[in-house]
């Protein structure tokens, strides 16, 4: 993104978030990379308005625990006011039941939740870190943020991931690279109940197998099967730490352990979906 092109397209990012920071406003904030990167450069257009940021970080039963403490360290180092909101989709009955539109139903009451907070703080903007390549997969929950009117500053001016990553890598942000986090409810195919205790076992897996060296991982369950995702590249490593990926997966209940021979790719369990 050196580009004479590339360029323009970082200053049309930025006066884009400058002009929402001018009137008042907070940032949905995972920690992840593409949130960290508009808290950023609001963070340093707030500071040429004389403006302050608010990063609101969402601690929920179906997000990773690790979201909460990457994101408050992250806001720290940014200098954001950092306000951690406490929501639980298990009180909805609509969400439990894990139905193809459960990205909607969840965006839909965790940002009603977050312009309500705005609205209390006086903000007249809500920022989130969709990015252009998440509108070409199956993101239902882009349709809620539309209905509340949320920014998306990145795929409103054409940012993909790799963009992203790139500039943040050059704005000197801390999780540049960090491995997207997504919703553990992606875990479970469509239609199967989610269970609080077994999506902390899912958790608990998966920063098992994180811990030996795998920085991109999903265990994905089916019944009683787990279906390990990580990179192709990672098969051989994979392969040698097979036994003690065994025993801790066992450990935890699930009775038929299988590496995707496919290898990682995000949203896999939208395939059948994407294929109708």
């Amino acid at each position: 993104m050196r580009s004479m092109g590339g360029i323009m397209k970082k200053e049309r990012l930025r006066k884009s978030i400058a002009s929402k920071v001018r009137e008042g406003a907070c940032v949905a904030f995972s920690g992840g990379v593409d949130s960290s990167l508009i808290l950023k450069i609001a963070m340093e257009e707030a500071e040429k308005l004389g403006k302050k940021v608010h990063a609101v970080t969402f601690e929920t039963k179906l997000h990773p625990v690790s979201d909460v403490t990457i994101s408050g360290r992250v806001a720290e180092e940014m200098g954001a006011i950092h306000t951690i909101i406490e929501v639980d989709e298990f009180k909805d009955n609509q969400i439990m039941k894990n139905p193809v539109n459960r990205c909607y139903l969840c965006k839909k009451l965790l940002f009603t939740t977050l312009r309500e907070f705005a609205e209390n703080e006086g903000l007249g903007h809500v920022l989130d870190g969709t990015n252009a390549d998440d509108h070409g997969t199956y993101r239902p929950g882009i349709q809620a943020l539309k209905e509340l009117s949320i920014s998306s500053p990145l795929a409103e001016n054409g940012f993909t991931k790799e963009e992203v990553r790139e500039y943040a890598s050059e704005l000197g942000i801390s999780v540049s690279k960090r491995p997207s986090a997504p919703c553990l409810a992606t875990r479970l195919p469509y239609g199967t109940e989610i269970d609080f205790s077994l999506l902390k076992r899912i958790e608990e897996g998966e920063e098992y197998i994180r811990s030996l060296g795998f920085e991109v991982v999903r265990v994905r369950v089916h019944s009683d099967i787990a279906r390990i995702e990580v990179p192709a590249t990672d098969f051989t490593g994979f392969i040698s730490k097979r036994e003690e990926i065994r025993e801790k997966l066992k450990s935890l209940g699930f009775n038929y352990i299988t590496l995707d021979v496919e290898g990682f790719r995000s949203g896999s369990m939208d395939l059948h979906l994407n294929n109708k």
